[in-house]
Parts: C-alpha cells; structure tokens; sequence
C-alpha cells in the first residue's frame, strides 16, 4: 500500500521547490551576466541589465494590474448572478467562511468543458471564473472541490508569484536578445574581446539557451503551483474525492471547438487543467499529468 501523504507536507515541499525552481532562475542570470561582464566589461553588462530590468518589469506590471480583466474579457466570462448560479455562490461563500478568506467575484463563461480558473493579485481583489460546463456536470461536491482549488490559488498569492517569475524570465530573454544584437556592432573594448574569445562564446551559447531553460524552470514552477493548490483545496474541504472526481470527468473530456476559438492560449495555464488538453511531455506543459494529480489526492 502507498504511503499517506499529508497535504500540509505536499502544500510545504511544492512551495519549497517553486522557492527553489525561481532560485535557479537568478542563478541562469547571474552565470549569464558575469560572462557577459567578464567579456565586455562590467559597464556594459550594467546598462544592458538596467535596459531589460526597466523593459520587461514595464510590460509584465501592465499585465500584473490588468490581468483579470484581460482574463476575464479574452473569455467573455459574465458576473455570476446569486439567483441563476445559487450553489456557485453558496459553495465559494462556505469556503470563503470556512478558510478566512474574502468572498472573490464570481463570473461565469460559455463554455461546455469542465473548467475554471482563477485570477487577482491579492486575496482582496480575488476572481473566480469556471465554465457553464462545470456547473453542469459536477455535482456539489465536485464542484466545491474545483472551487476550493481555486481559491487556494488566491490564498497562495499564485498571481503575485507568477509575476515575478514572469519578469524574472522576461528580464533574460530581453537581456541575451540585447546582448546578441550588440555583437553585431562589436560592443566592448575589442582587445578585451580578442583576449577572452572563450569566455564571449560562451556568452553567445548562454544567451541563446538561457532563454529556453528559464522558460521551462517557469513551466515547472506553474507545475509546482498547481499541486500545492490541490493539497490547499483537500486542506479547505478536508475531503478529496470530489477535486478526485471532478479530475475523472475532466480527463475524459475532448476539447471543444468552442474552447479552440475562444480560449486565448497566453491565458490557458490559468485553467485548473489546459483547456486545449495539449499532448506534450511534462517538461513542456503548464499543468501536472492529470493522472498524477489522482494518484497523489488518493493518497491524501
């Protein structure tokens, strides 16, 4: 028999690892950044490093502050009515009682798939938005189990964390593209590039890979993010069959036609599971194996 895993230890090691996984990401930039200072020197790293900070910090914050309503607009996804969507508001204010937390805005989008997502950058500005389908097709208990899910996300400050992660992985791609453009014009003092000729290879490698590796560190971290919401969902509901059987009937599905032409996919690592059910390996998906996610709630 499987050993019991206790969610307060998932929720702890999946948030240790994230720690660890935005870690790595500094340390890809630093390793990229000496390089780069060690070839061209030092002022040059500096006003590069300045110019992709200012530069993708600017874009991921617009981003940051609008995020919900870029979410919920790209979907179509309406204000839930209390009348119409009685149990989605008597399920998400019960958890709400429950955990502490604040009652986040409901909305509902068009959708026949069973899905939701999440979105706000704090706990006081939460969203919470899931699918026709969803209502439809879980019962209570499958439906608080997707709903605690989400709010877990809100409680983790999920949003605020991918942010920085996103700019963290935005900073590096706009940095090596900085970098690999100012070769063209031969930055630098050009016998201290004749001099450390390995070293600027090196640099040239780096930028081009570094980019990709950051990238998927970023997908990992949302992995990561995504179990620790689903020990957080078992730690509101003390109960896991219903995230368990809400995953059973989301696996079976197919993505529809309506997902393919309404769902942005910049937004799809939002979802509880990728809407676009993508048959890629797992280093390169935004969400865990589904049937992973199963075996790890059962043994809650």
């Amino acid at each position: 028999m499987a050993e019991r895993i206790n969610f307060y230890d998932q929720i702890k090691r999946n948030k240790i690892k994230s720690v660890l996984l935005i870690f790595s990401i500094f340390i890809v930039f630093m390793v990229l950044g000496y390089v780069i200072s060690y070839g061209f020197g030092p002022d040059y790293f500096f006003l590069i490093m300045i110019i992709a900070i200012v530069m993708s910090i600017l874009y991921v914050l617009i981003g940051y502050y609008k995020s919900d309503k870029i979410a919920l607009n790209s979907v179509g996804a309406k204000p839930a009515s209390n009348t119409a969507h009685r149990q989605f508001y008597n399920s998400v204010e019960g958890l709400c009682l429950a955990s502490g937390m604040p009652m986040p805005k409901l909305y509902v989008m068009e959708n026949e798939q069973i899905n939701a997502f999440a979105t706000g950058r704090d706990p006081k500005r939460g969203v919470i938005c899931v699918t026709t389908g969803a209502l439809k097709k879980l019962n209570k208990q499958e439906l608080e189990g997707v709903l605690a899910h989400e709010l877990s996300h809100i409680a983790n400050y999920d949003i605020r964390f991918m942010t920085l992660v996103a700019v963290m992985v935005g900073m590096i791609a706009i940095f090596s593209q900085l970098f690999l453009r100012s070769l063209r014009f031969g930055g630098g003092n050009d016998k201290e590039n004749r001099g450390n000729a390995i070293l600027m290879l090196v640099g040239v490698v780096l930028a081009i890979v570094a980019p990709l590796i950051v990238k998927l560190v970023q997908l990992a971290i949302s992995r990561k993010r995504e179990y620790a919401a689903d020990a957080s969902a078992v730690k509101f509901t003390r109960y896991t069959k219903g995230l368990i059987g809400a995953f059973n009937k989301i696996k079976n599905e197919q993505p529809s036609e309506q997902t393919k032409k309404n769902v942005n996919k910049a937004i799809a690592p939002l979802f509880i599971s990728d809407p676009f059910k993508r048959k890629i390996s797992g280093l390169f998906s935004t969400h865990p194996d589904i049937n992973d996610r199963i075996r790890i709630l059962e043994r809650m």
